[in-house]
């Protein structure tokens, strides 16, 4: 029976994707690199650090994984301090409105970093529905690696066995598969050229995953 919703964060509550990848770029261009399409879309999902640890060794930098994260968030906070345009995705509020209402546990499971976690969260006034917010920064692997997801059903009281996952990258529908918790993956069209297969169910808008459609999905 289901019991805990947990919920990633960039391309199925927000958008993030456009601010990131725009910092990306300008952190790009401040160390001298030409990053290809393929290779970037190859980071969906991932943490920053394990992603500056990857360009570091591709492209032989002087800089170090850390330089480059500080780099990169540096850009990011502009950005996100100054764009208007960042908003929810649409029915995500409806949503976790809807879970948290018929008593689920809610948990977020996030490769961003806490305080990217945390600034999308007092922005968007999302802490009173979650019981708990998890960093894979944090963490010594990053999606694909279960850890995250092992520890968020954890974190919510209850086996994996009662819980749930929502992702949109084809790095955390791997996570989740590995962690043996039931996935939904949200194919927003927001991420480009994700693996959707070997999720659970796929979805493309949220109405199809409210409360009263799911709650017997988990038997």
């Amino acid at each position: 029976m289901l019991k805990a919703v947990i919920f990633d964060m960039d391309g199925v509550i927000v958008n993030s994707e456009p601010l990131h990848h725009k910092a990306y770029d300008k952190m790009f261009n401040e160390v001298g690199i030409q990053v290809s399409d393929a290779l970037y879309q190859s980071f969906t999902g991932q943490a920053t650090y394990p992603i500056c640890e990857t360009l570091c060794q591709t492209f032989g930098l002087n800089q170090s994984p850390e330089e480059l994260v500080a780099i990169k968030r540096k850009h990011f906070k502009y950005l996100f301090d100054n764009d208007d345009s960042f908003q929810l995705i649409d029915g995500v509020l409806e949503l976790i409105r809807d879970y948290h209402s018929n008593g689920l546990k809610l948990v977020l499971a996030s490769s961003a970093s806490m305080p990217n976690i945390n600034r999308i969260f007092e922005r968007f006034n999302l802490d009173q529905y979650f019981v708990d917010k998890l960093s894979g920064a944090d963490l010594k692997a990053s999606k694909p690696h279960p850890e995250i997801f092992i520890n968020a059903a954890k974190s919510s009281g209850f086996d994996r066995a009662s819980c749930l996952v929502i992702e949109d990258s084809t790095n955390g529908i791997k996570a989740a598969n590995a962690a043996q918790i039931f996935c939904v993956g949200f194919n927003s069209g927001y991420s480009n050229n994700q693996d959707y297969s070997t999720a659970d169910k796929v979805i493309s808008d949220f109405k199809d995953i409210h409360y009263n459609k799911i709650k017997d999905l988990l038997k």
